[in-house]
């Protein structure tokens, strides 16, 4: 199954969410994200969060609609996304796109990319989109994961956490062997897509794969 959500970051591409979503879709919005859904003319299926950003009256009409309110005590640990994603995995999505999940904050923009990284979202399909950009994990040992777009496309890969080790990337302007990307510095970005699939694996560590295409992506 699988899943959207929204997030309460800066949402511009209404009708690309509406061109996005089909119709046995989980739509989960995360609190004040359910504006954003409704701007795209989706209610919701679950509204997840402290709803700090929700009035009664807007609760009541959710619920008239048919969503359902999971709510939480704003004495949280997690953010209203976080608790959207885990949400989620516990109704049996397997693929997961976050929109309106980044701009405005800095800290919630780096907080949400770091999501991603969740235990229990581990072999699953979880993509934050952003207009052209879409960005996901790679996580070392395993097969690796296919970055896909069309030539000329940008693709950044950026290790989070430590040092990413024995990274081959072949499909790239720039191929990479068995190469360690450290880190802090920047070497991983801005690479260029040379094919419609590229393949990158990554023996040890985490990379933050962020994709800029020249057009629409299809997720």
């Amino acid at each position: 199954m699988r899943a959207i959500i929204f997030a309460n970051g800066v949402f511009t591409n209404v009708q690309g969410a509406r061109d996005l979503v089909r119709p046995d879709d989980l739509i989960v919005a995360a609190d004040g994200g359910t504006r954003h859904a409704l701007a795209a003319g989706l209610v919701p299926h679950d509204v997840v969060g402290d709803l700090d950003s929700l009035s009664p009256a807007d609760q009541a009409r959710l619920q008239a609609a048919g969503a359902r309110i999971v709510r939480f005590s704003p004495h949280k640990d997690e953010t209203d996304l976080e608790l959207a994603l885990l949400h989620a995995v516990r109704e049996g999505a397997t693929q997961i796109i976050i929109l309106a999940a980044l701009g405005g904050r800095l800290d919630q923009t780096l907080a949400n990319l770091l999501l991603l990284a969740l235990p229990e979202l581990r072999g699953l399909d979880v993509r934050i989109a952003e207009g052209p950009q879409t960005a996901f994990l790679i996580h070392g040992g395993g097969d690796g994961a296919l970055v896909e777009g069309r030539p000329g496309d940008t693709v950044s890969l950026i290790p989070l956490g430590g040092d990413a080790v024995g990274v081959t990337a072949v499909g790239l302007e720039w191929p990479l062997f068995e190469d360690t990307l450290r880190f802090g510095p920047a070497r991983g970005v801005s690479n260029v897509l040379t094919v419609t699939q590229a393949r990158v694996r990554v023996r040890e560590g985490l990379l933050l794969c962020v994709v800029t295409h020249t057009s629409s992506p299809s997720l």
